[in-house]
């Protein structure tokens, strides 16, 4: 049997989209992967096929040996799972770059494109797909290349796209000869504003370093700094996760930005002050002013300490 996605996902750039069909996210890591590919394969292993028909057999097997085995040995060896990463990174750069317009066939997929936490949609929606992907043989390819047009957009979406919501949907009047004719209209609500976006990944972000998820903490940040580079409010926040990781050079680097964007930036103020005094640096009395908020009540204690309000 001849597998044909090419019109579909990442299929349509002459990709072949291991993760869309294994099921899995994109940032899967080795122990997840192995974990989805033996429940696939044990769902297309011939002692599952006992009293099923020749023709369903074969497809399992097809399914196994051309897609799943091919997907699992790609993505299970650090060195090729990681230069198939970096090969879907530039790509979704390039196609950002060409301000490349992309169809989307899906509901889901148009959804992501457009909702602001894109990366737990994209996640969740990976996963109720992978409880039924291989439940139906037949529309396994169609499973797949859905899968893979949500790999499409996360891809873009990780490199900076904003993808334009579609304008709002008037569908003509529907007549009967039984009934009135009724005007029915489908409204799609307009896209969120950059700002509100970026509002978003910094919540997020403060979570994660009140619970200590640093690194995750920092991803968002930088998300929220493609669309909008000059926000001072994600420039402090990074130099806090990385003052929080010792890494003062870093961190005074993030905070100096955050200055010379806003030289108000309270967490920037006392984020420098604080990396001055790891680095023995000599305070003047204008920074004196601001250190006394590095206590255990202060700025840094009641943004990262204590109970949320």
């Amino acid at each position: 049997m001849f597998f044909k996605f090419n019109r579909c996902g990442l299929f349509k750039y002459d990709f072949i989209d291991y993760h869309a069909v294994l099921c899995v996210p994109i940032d899967a890591d080795v122990k997840e992967i192995r974990k989805r590919y033996l429940k696939i394969a044990r769902r297309l292993h011939p002692d599952t096929c006992r009293d099923e028909s020749d023709a369903q057999k074969e497809l399992k097997n097809e399914l196994l040996s051309k897609l799943v085995n091919p997907a699992y040995e790609t993505l299970s060896g650090e060195k090729q799972r990681m230069e198939h990463i970096l090969i879907l990174s530039q790509m979704g750069k390039r196609l950002v770059q060409e301000s490349a317009s992309v169809e989307l066939n899906s509901d889901v997929a148009q959804e992501l494109a457009s909702v602001a936490h894109y990366k737990h949609v994209y996640k969740s929606g990976l996963a109720k797909i992978a409880e039924t992907q291989y439940d139906s043989l037949d529309k396994v390819q169609d499973t797949i290349a859905l899968v893979s047009e949500l790999n499409l957009v996360y891809t873009m979406r990780s490199a900076g796209k904003i993808f334009a919501a579609a304008p709002p949907l008037i569908a003509q009047p529907e007549i009967s000869t039984n009934a009135p004719a009724v005007n029915q209209t489908r409204v799609i609500s307009p896209p969120q504003k950059k700002d509100s976006v970026v509002l978003q990944y910094i919540r997020r972000a403060q979570d994660l370093i009140s619970q200590n998820q640093l690194a995750q903490a920092r991803v968002e940040l930088q998300d929220a700094l493609k669309l909008e580079p000059n926000n001072s409010r994600c420039h402090s926040l990074i130099g806090v996760v990385y003052l929080k990781q010792n890494l003062t050079t870093s961190a005074k680097v993030y905070f100096n930005r955050a200055l010379e964007l806003d030289p108000k930036d309270e967490t920037a103020l006392a984020g420098k002050l604080k990396v001055e005094q790891i680095t023995g640096q000599k305070l003047n009395g204008a920074k004196r002013t601001a250190s006394s908020n590095l206590g255990g009540g202060g700025l840094f204690g009641g943004l990262f300490g204590g109970k949320k309000k």
